[in-house]
Order: C-alpha cells, then structure tokens, then sequence
C-alpha cells in the first residue's frame, strides 16, 4: 500500500498502489502532492508518467475515512486540491494512464494532467451528484460535463477520445508500454524547453485553474455535509 517512485531514462514514473481499489484516504492525497512536487523538481526528469496497479486506476477518496473520522472531510479536501496543484503546476509534462475505473478524484488527477492516456476498457464516472462532491471540469467539454455531473453519468474511454480528453486508445495489455513509450517521446526533449512550454501553456489558460478548482471544492464539501447527501453514502434513498 504505498505510492511508488522510479526514474528511468529521464521518465519519472509515479505508481499509485492502494489495494484494493487505489481509493486514497486524507494522508495519501497529501503525499501524492509532495511526491509529485518532489520527482517533478529532480533534474534527470523530463516527463512525469502516472500510473496505477490493481483492478482500475482510481476509486477517489477512500469513504471509510470519512465515515468513520467525519472532522477529516475539510483535511481531505484540501489535500485533494493540493494533489491537483501539483499536477498542475508540476515543472515537467504529465502524462497520466488510466485503466478500468477512474471515479471522482481520480477524474481530478486526469483533469490536473497534460496528456491522458486510457486502455480500452477505461470508463470515467462522476457519483458526486449523490454522494456529497463536485468533480473536476477540466477534462471534458462544458455540456458533457453538465450531463456526467446531474446524472452521475459514465463516459467511456471511446467518449473520451471522440471528445479529445484522451490522447490515445490502448488494449488493456499494452496501456503501460505504450504509456512509457509516449512518455519516452516527450522526455527526449530539453527538459529546460519543456519547463518553458509547460509554463508558457499554463498562462494561457482561459481562465485561473487553480482558483477555479479551490472555488469548486468549496461547493464539494458544502454538498458532502448536506443532508441527502448523507442518507445516500448511508444507502437510503433521497428525493
């Protein structure tokens, strides 16, 4: 149960390996942003490729915490804006490959990313609507969004690639060796040009990510604390 590292070739490789369904509790949001601000600043770095072990990518934020510890939902909150950051603001690419399920935060990590690679069984879902979160929208288009987001809808990795969030299509089989091949790609450029042009993308965003991001995880911890939100991670029906 950790959160790997490895450097190979001017690729650092970041393995998220929680079993059984990488669901990331308070401790671990706020490590995966260290440990992506710590490979990121090595100077042997040229991409940062983000990967998972086990049955899907991604399940989010790990429930059982929060259930049993309910004052840990502002901490966990916040680390998870800190995991995105980091993505973010991260001196090299990212490029991050995704398998089987990615579920809320791991929507987030994807969002957070500069390129996005999926094996053909990958499926992105958004359940926040009833339990209590608001994901990220910076992967797909405005109105898709809106429909994953109002019917905790399930967008397919061949929705994605039609929609551009996803660079690439993978077989299951070859998702890692492609993903390193990719990112093999980008790491046999100057690391110092592909700071520059990360940086240089970065600013000409449309609109301030960062802010954004912290505005809507505000509106995820308001929707987590209301009512029907907690009938609903409780398995009672809410109208």
């Amino acid at each position: 149960m950790a959160i790997r590292t490895d450097v190979h070739k001017h690729i650092g490789e970041l393995i998220l390996d929680y079993p059984p369904v990488n669901a990331l509790d308070s401790n671990a949001w706020s490590e995966l942003a260290r440990v992506i601000a710590s490979v990121g600043a090595r100077p042997e770095v040229r991409c940062l490729l983000v990967r998972s072990e086990g049955r899907g990518f991604c399940a989010g934020v790990d429930m059982k915490e929060v259930q049993q510890n309910p004052e840990r939902i502002v901490e966990l909150n916040r680390n998870n804006f800190l995991a995105f950051r980091a993505l973010r603001a991260c001196e090299v690419p990212v490029v991050t490959a995704v398998h089987s399920f990615v579920i809320g935060g791991g929507i987030g990590i994807c969002g957070a990313s500069d390129v996005v690679l999926a094996s053909e069984d990958a499926y992105f879902v958004m359940p926040e609507i009833d339990r209590g979160a608001m994901g990220l929208s910076q992967l797909f288009p405005l109105h898709k969004v809106r429909a994953a987001f109002f019917t905790g809808g399930r967008i397919t990795a061949a929705e994605a690639y039609r929609l551009g969030a996803v660079e690439r299509l993978v077989p299951p089989k070859k998702l890692f060796k492609e993903a390193r091949a990719f990112a093999g790609l980008i790491a046999a450029k100057s690391r110092r040009a592909l700071v520059l042009a990360k940086e240089a993308l970065n600013g000409l965003e449309a609109r301030d990510v960062a802010r954004g991001d912290r505005f809507e995880q505000g509106f995820t911890l308001e929707m987590y604390l209301h009512e029907a939100s907690r009938k609903t991670r409780q398995g009672r029906r809410t109208s």
